[in-house]
């Protein structure tokens, strides 16, 4: 034994964030929401992934946080749901914390949305504290101006 300190490693959440236009037709659009989020929160929970889709107009903008490998799959999914077109990857990278700790998927609209707020900021914050980080912020200002972008290049 060398009497040196002990160190110990804190595990880094996968983050990925991405938006995408809506194709989903207006008169399909809730039961095509309600669907996606029921089947969104079963599949993430089962797969310990958590996150938020903003909705807001044309645009989704979603955060994906978990482990790397299940995070980067659910996204190869995603990019060829046929509900939407333009998928921009907005942000990849580790995380110390996830955002959405308390979310397997949180439905965020924004005001003008006919699609009610659940979650609320005292909500956004990780398992351990209800403080908001610098990281925290950061993804959501990237999920804010994401939506106020204008069209995808």
């Amino acid at each position: 034994m060398n009497g040196g300190p002990l160190r110990t490693t804190v595990a880094k959440t996968f983050q990925l964030i991405y938006r995408s236009r809506d194709c989903i037709p207006a008169e399909e659009r809730e039961d095509e929401l309600g669907d996606l989020f029921a089947r969104a929160r079963s599949n993430n929970e089962r797969r310990n992934i958590t996150g938020a889709l903003l909705l807001s107009g044309q645009w989704f903008v979603q955060v994906l946080e978990g482990e790397e490998a299940d995070v980067r799959s659910l996204f190869a999914t995603i990019q060829g749901d046929p509900r939407h077109d333009g998928v921009e990857l907005l942000f990849e990278g580790l995380t110390d914390t996830r955002t959405f700790a308390h979310w397997s998927m949180a439905k965020v609209a924004m005001p003008e949305s006919d699609i009610p707020l659940i979650a609320h900021l005292s909500e956004i914050a990780p398992a351990s504290s209800h403080r908001m980080t610098a990281a925290m912020v950061r993804t959501l200002d990237i999920m804010r101006d994401a939506v106020d972008q204008g069209p995808v290049a």
